[in-house]
């Protein structure tokens, strides 16, 4: 006969019993009475047992159903808020969790609640006098006083000896680096849950539900290991910050990209912030730059408008331009910042950085297949990465003919910073667009999302193009001897009260290094920036080309990139065929 399933769990020698009688009356046999009256002490002994377990049972659903938000339940539970490392590519420490004191009290056990106030607030005097009476007076049985107590703040109250005040130690998150990475790895709250850069992703990609399940231990989780060099990251930031103040700008930002890998070695935006006090986070001039704003990139995207024309087939570096007139189409005039007022071939186009040829180049190409060239080129879309401050581009809900022509010297789409970098390594690595990522990734991990969106051959004509303008165009300042840096320059006027201002500037300067084997892309840009002394200049080629140069000068070595010295450092062009 099967027993009910609630008398197959009882104990065995319950389950015994319970059998036995099973037995007897399947068979019609009554149990002798020695037999009963042993079976009744049984069962009074397994109620007992039920009733014990189910009273202490309810007991303790009762307990909990009764607990206050945030009191000891939940205090137990938050101790699994605990977050991974996160770590450079070397192992060493950004971001990780530190145990810290935070200040409660039970308000039902507070004797005296103005003593206890008062002498609260002679160890923290920026304690809310009112607001902290209203808590200790309430009939709650928890509230929170003070999160994240100094241990000096910690001995000084429990010195005090207040009734119904307790400690919770709580993790808190540390950042070593303080604002050397910051907008990279970004902030957690008070409650350690990210609420911005990889820390939100971390969140977003399961972290989160691990921790609403107490699943989440510090120490049973693997650190989180980046892309990120943080000696390199350092150096970037350090010349951003020098850059700002010497230029007298408003804010400054740069990459640096592996173009076999679309790994991000460095990237930083400054004004920025210390995530260990992030007071001024939110403010609106320390957003990340590189990511999370889209700009007009002026004449670096000359840059895509030769490499346009030149994979299309239609041009060639032997081909020539005429660059001797403006150009006047729908009321607008197109002309040259420093103009030859000649015929231009195309290498002398880009190092003269010409809007006239750069105009003619894209007109050759047609309207349809400049979009198309740009959409390829993953301009025009939003970026996939890790970060959730990622801007999306704009462009011209329709393309007309003066937007193509515009478009073709950086003014009409706005774009981010990363993915021009992310174009340009494109254009540096034999034609391949490999998304960015601050996550380690192997180059051979990296064919799996390569896409083959250029010729070789405009590639390699491309980085002639970059290294000649270094040697004879507007980047003659970006020059680091030994890593044969090359790049283009762009200067765009910023956009006030619906006009272009002649005053405002945003600048940049989009490279390669070394070109005669490329390994990293490096784009700055200075937002305002101004002449470093007076009777200078304030265009690209006098502040965001140096700022490359010290970068790469400085990082090249921190990436393994060795220099060359003692031989033909000229631009070559050489054939893939």
């Amino acid at each position: 006969m099967k027993l009910p399933a609630r008398v197959a769990n009882l104990p065995a020698g319950l389950s015994r019993a319970a059998a036995f009688l099973a037995r007897r009356l399947a068979a019609g046999q009554p149990a002798p009475d020695k037999a009963a009256k042993r079976n009744r002490n049984r069962s009074r002994i397994a109620a007992a047992v039920f009733f014990a377990f189910f009273a202490t049972l309810a007991g303790r659903l009762a307990q909990f159903g009764l607990a206050e938000p945030g009191g000891a339940g939940h205090l137990a539970a938050g101790e699994s808020s605990a977050r991974p490392d996160i770590v450079d590519r070397n192992g060493e420490i950004l971001a990780t969790d530190i145990k810290t004191a935070s200040l409660f009290a039970e308000p039902r056990r507070i004797v005296d609640v103005d003593e206890a106030v008062e002498r609260l607030m002679t160890v923290l005097p920026n304690l809310d006098a009112e607001q902290t009476w209203n808590k200790l007076k309430s009939d709650t049985g928890f509230v929170w006083l003070k999160r994240e107590l100094t241990p000096r703040q910690q001995a000084e109250i429990m010195a005090l000896g207040i009734p119904g005040i307790g400690f919770r130690t709580e993790k808190r998150r540390f950042y070593p680096g303080g604002p050397t990475a910051s907008h990279l790895v970004g902030l957690v709250n008070i409650d350690n849950q990210g609420i911005a850069g990889l820390e939100k992703y971390i969140d977003d990609q399961g972290l989160s539900d691990l921790q609403s399940l107490g699943l989440a231990k510090g120490g049973e989780m693997e650190p989180v290991k980046l892309s990120l060099d943080l000696r390199v990251q350092h150096i970037l930031r350090d010349e951003l910050v020098k850059g700002v103040e010497r230029y007298h700008a408003l804010a400054a930002a740069g990459v640096i990209i592996d173009v076999r890998t679309g790994e991000i070695a460095a990237m930083a935006s400054v004004p920025d912030y210390d995530p260990n006090n992030p007071v001024n986070a939110h403010e609106k001039d320390r957003f990340n730059r590189m990511s999370g704003g889209v700009f007009e990139m002026g004449s670096t995207f000359k840059t895509f408008t030769t490499a346009m024309a030149l994979d299309s087939g239609k041009v060639s570096l032997k081909d020539r331009f005429d660059a001797s007139r403006p150009i006047n189409i729908g009321g607008f005039t197109i002309n040259d910042f420093h103009g030859k007022r000649r015929v231009l071939s195309v290498p002398e186009i880009f190092i003269f950085s010409s809007n006239i040829g750069s105009a003619r180049e894209a007109d050759l190409v047609g309207i349809a297949g400049h979009r198309e060239f740009l959409t390829r080129m993953g301009l025009l879309d939003r970026i996939a990465f890790e970060l959730p401050e990622i801007a999306s581009p704009t462009q011209p809900k329709e393309w007309k003919k003066l937007h193509s022509v515009t478009i073709a010297f950086g003014h009409g789409v706005s774009t981010t910073p990363l993915q021009t970098a992310v174009a340009a390594a494109a254009l540096m690595n034999g034609g391949r667009l490999i998304p960015p990522t601050l996550l380690p990734r192997t180059a051979e991990q990296a064919d799996a999302f390569a896409k083959q969106v250029v010729d070789e051959k405009t590639s390699a004509a491309m980085r002639y193009l970059f290294r000649l303008n270094v040697e004879e165009g507007s980047g003659r300042r970006a020059e680091a001897e030994g890593y044969m840096v090359g790049g283009k320059t762009g200067t765009a006027e910023k956009v006030v009260n619906g006009r272009y201002s002649s005053e405002k500037r945003f600048n940049a300067f989009l490279s390669g290094f070394p070109l005669n084997d490329p390994r990293y892309v490096v784009l700055i840009i200075i937002d305002e920036p101004k002449p470093e002394k007076a009777g200078m200049g304030a265009t690209a080629g006098a502040n965001a080309a140096p700022m490359v140069s010290a970068v790469v000068s400085r990082a090249a070595p921190m990436l393994g990139v060795k220099p060359e010295f003692g031989h033909d450092a000229k631009a070559l062009l050489v054939s893939t065929h």
